[in-house]
């Protein structure tokens, strides 16, 4: 599984979006995380998102990645639309994510609305497609970081990936000699998905949001700095990665910074708002690091992201995917 270039993207998603509307505000774009409609109350943020991956918990995460698209934002969740495809007819299987689905939503102040169930012939696990909406006093684009701006990270890279690692890959960790001690702190990450805290602070003063997901935080950046016109250089050492994180993904070979990523949010913030936003970020007890400066690009080829010595400016595929091949 890999993303689609942003070439294909523009030529078959982003240019074929039906009947223009004046009330659509911001809509398809490359790195956007959900689209914004005016209405006579302001404006309301939309994302869809699907989920097929994460066995043990696609209930759970569901509800938070869809809502964390419309957090990043500046919108505030509040109601959900949720699809549930499965290979068969079993009840328990239902029950369990229905299960899911329904706590999440409480625990995070969200309505489920509706939706669709059936059965799909050929699927092999279960998928869900979810649609979150909700007010934003102020939408903040993945679009509008500006040279000279701070990038901040959130928590740390991988904190959506290690959680799947602690949770779906169980076996083959304690065969790479984890201990039972740091899995169980690795699944307590389900705790952290959600990127809501964070969005009310930083909303009011970032120039850009964006939700790391797949392909991980290295791939936000890159979507960030394209979407952007601009360019970011970031070195491994100076991204925040939990010692959990660390040793799951070392046992798995795969890199914490190429691997599902909610959890963390990118957000990019002018230099002179930096402090006071990291002290407003500590005070809720949010851990959050200044990662990289937002640099004007040369030219049109110096947009994107320097990493560990490579140009990015395509999606990066995430290292998990294989995990489950």
């Amino acid at each position: 599984m890999s993303k689609l270039s942003p070439a294909d993207l523009d030529r078959y998603i982003f240019s074929r979006t039906g009947a223009a509307n004046d009330g659509l505000l911001v809509g398809a774009g490359y790195g956007e995380d959900a689209a914004a409609i005016a209405t006579e109350d302001g404006t309301m943020v939309v994302s869809s998102d699907p989920i097929s991956l994460a066995a043990e918990r696609i209930g759970t995460l569901g509800v938070a990645i869809a809502s964390n698209d419309v957090a990043a934002c500046g919108g505030m969740p509040e109601w959900l639309v949720s699809t549930i495809l499965l290979p068969e007819a079993d009840v328990e299987l239902l029950d369990e994510i229905t299960a899911q689905l329904d706590a999440e939503a409480n625990r995070l102040g969200i309505t489920i609305v509706g939706g669709h169930t059936e059965t799909v012939a050929g699927l092999s696990r279960p998928l869900l497609s979810l649609t979150c909406m909700g007010p934003a006093d102020r939408y903040v684009p993945t679009s509008g970081a500006e040279p000279g701006d701070e990038v901040i990270l959130t928590k740390g890279a991988g904190i959506e990936g290690t959680a799947v690692l602690a949770t779906d890959f169980t076996t083959d960790l304690d065969a790479a000699g984890v201990d039972t001690e740091t899995v169980g702190r690795a699944v307590g990450y389900f705790d952290d998905i959600s990127v809501l805290p964070e969005s009310v602070v930083l909303s009011p003063v970032a120039t850009a949001m964006h939700d790391p997901t797949e392909g991980g935080v290295l791939n936000g950046l890159v979507e960030l700095a394209c979407a952007s016109d601009v360019h970011i250089d970031v070195s491994e050492g100076d991204v925040p990665v939990r010692p959990e994180t660390n040793t799951l993904c070392a046992a798995m070979g795969v890199d914490p910074l190429r691997i599902l990523g909610s959890g963390a949010l990118l957000a990019t913030v002018p230099r002179d708002e930096v402090a006071s936003t990291l002290e407003a970020l500590d005070a809720e007890n949010i851990d959050s690091t200044v990662v990289a400066t937002v640099e004007e690009a040369t030219d049109e080829d110096d947009v994107g992201v320097v990493y560990e010595g490579g140009h990015y400016t395509d999606g990066v595929e995430d290292d998990m995917y294989d995990l489950w091949d």
